[in-house]
C-alpha cells in the first residue's frame, strides 16, 4: 500500500528558491534519511546515493488562454 503526500502552493520565486535549496541540502547531507517539508508535514525518507531524475518542461500557446509554462521534476528511486 503506498502512502501518498501533497501539497499544492503558489510561492514568490525567493521561497520558491528557498525551498529548493532546503531540498538540495537534504539530499546532499551525508544522513541515510533526508526530511522533506510537504505543506505542512514532514515526510522521512531513505534515498539510496544513486536516485533517478527526470526534468521535463513544457510551453503551451493558446490564443484564448494565453501562454503557459510548467517543469515537472521527479525524483524516484527503491530504498
Amino acid at each position: 500500500m503506498a502512502q501518498r503526500t501533497t501539497a499544492d502552493e503558489t510561492l514568490p520565486r525567493e521561497e520558491l528558491a528557498a525551498y529548493l535549496q532546503e531540498l538540495a541540502t537534504e539530499f546532499g547531507s551525508e544522513s541515510e534519511e533526508v526530511s522533506i517539508r510537504v505543506g505542512n508535514k514532514n515526510v522521512s525518507l531513505s534515498p539510496p546515493h544513486n536516485v533517478d531524475v527526470s526534468v521535463e518542461t513544457v510551453e503551451r500557446s493558446s490564443m484564448i488562454r494565453g501562454n503557459r509554462e510548467t517543469v515537472e521534476i521527479e525524483l524516484s528511486w527503491k530504498p
